[in-house]
């Protein structure tokens, strides 16, 4: 039986278990993972952020290789190196047809921690169900997941970096390239510097911003922020962020705003902290209950643009390649986003890890 992170109780540490995997089933597949990264929706899973059935057999960013195809699949065979993806686009739905399929409108099981047919392949040892996570469960050695979450890839590309691109950089970079669109030589503030807002800063390098402004309230992420691309920083703790943004631009804000922590204020000052005519874009996820406030009034005469970015604007077959890609071209940082790699019986330390910020991003290696 292979080992799982099993998260049964909010605000509780996770357990590792031995966990009873189905086979794959019509249109499925066996995954043996080599690497998941420990992003912190994991975490928001465990804290109760992300409501969701418990238990549940965590991780939603992985990479490894087919171990066996069910009936009917066709995008790979045995032996693939695939990243999961965890949105399971249909490719039929208006959605996956207009070119969004990050969106796909008949991906709600996954959200439910379900396979497509609405059942899971995991069972703790005692036989009762566990939920996976975006129907990927990567906290595991094994899983079995829908052809439709499996992107395979370039075989020269390392595992232990490729599942990363499952969640983190593809979320990150594509806020940037896919969402907000930015436009070379443009000004950017980033509010959060963990692992996918490094990925957001590292965006907005390739994008060729001329200007990036990190903000967070750790230091270590401050100068995680250095190596991935920013030309500022400033703590929040020390500074006001949008009175700095705006000094740091001749008093008009930055073009651009990237929140990535999932909080209403934040959320509030990136809106505020960027020029008239810009856009900020929100790429954390907070919590259901809460809300952000824009004043009524000046939506409307600033013309600022307020939107969201929901896993970087993904089309997992096209941009998992190209980022692997640029990643093989030394274009694209992710050994400088693996800081700490841990064994499955970890997870808790890893957690721990991540809230203090002792990591650009930490992954499990099987």
């Amino acid at each position: 039986m292979p080992k799982a992170v099993v998260c049964r109780e909010v605000n509780k540490p996770v357990s590792v278990e031995d966990v009873q995997l189905e086979k794959p089933r019509r249109g499925e597949v066996m995954v043996r993972l080599v690497a998941s990264g420990v992003c912190h929706s994991d975490l928001s899973i465990t804290d109760g952020t992300l409501p969701v059935a418990l238990p549940m057999v965590i991780g939603h960013e992985g990479a490894g290789i087919v171990e066996v195809v069910g009936e009917d699949v066709t995008r790979v065979k045995q032996g693939d190196p695939v990243i999961l993806s965890w949105v399971p686009s249909c490719g039929n739905c208006r959605f996956c047809l207009v070119g969004s399929p990050h969106l796909c409108a008949n991906a709600g099981h996954a959200t439910g921690g379900r396979l497509k047919d609405g059942t899971t392949r995991m069972r703790d040892s005692s036989g009762t169900d566990l939920s996976m996570m975006t129907a990927t469960a990567t906290m595991s050695e094994l899983t079995v997941v829908g052809e439709e979450s499996v992107v395979p890839i370039d075989p020269e590309m390392p595992l232990n970096r490729a599942c990363l691109i499952g969640c983190g950089v593809m979320t990150g970079v594509g806020a940037v390239i896919n969402t907000a669109k930015l436009e070379p030589g443009s000004s950017a503030i980033v509010f959060g510097a963990g692992g996918v807002g490094l990925n957001v800063i590292q965006g907005c390098a390739l994008a060729g911003a001329a200007q990036i402004i990190a903000v967070d309230v750790v230091d270590q992420k401050l100068e995680f922020a250095k190596t991935f691309g920013a030309t500022h920083t400033i703590n929040a703790k020390e500074l006001d962020p949008v009175a700095t943004a705006k000094e740091l631009t001749a008093g008009l804000g930055p073009d651009y705003g990237f929140e990535v922590i999932g909080s209403p204020t934040t959320i509030e000052q990136a809106h505020r902290a960027i020029r008239r005519g810009g856009t900020a874009v929100v790429v954390g996820m907070g919590r259901l209950t809460e809300s952000a406030q824009v004043n009524a009034l000046m939506l409307a005469f600033d013309e600022k643009i307020l939107t969201g970015s929901y896993y970087g604007g993904a089309r997992p077959l096209v941009d998992f390649p190209k980022l692997c890609s640029l990643y093989q071209q030394g274009k694209l940082k992710i050994d400088e986003l693996v800081t700490q790699a841990y064994k499955i019986d970890q997870i808790n330390q890893a957690f721990q890890d991540m809230e203090a910020g002792k990591n650009a991003r930490g992954i499990i290696q099987f």
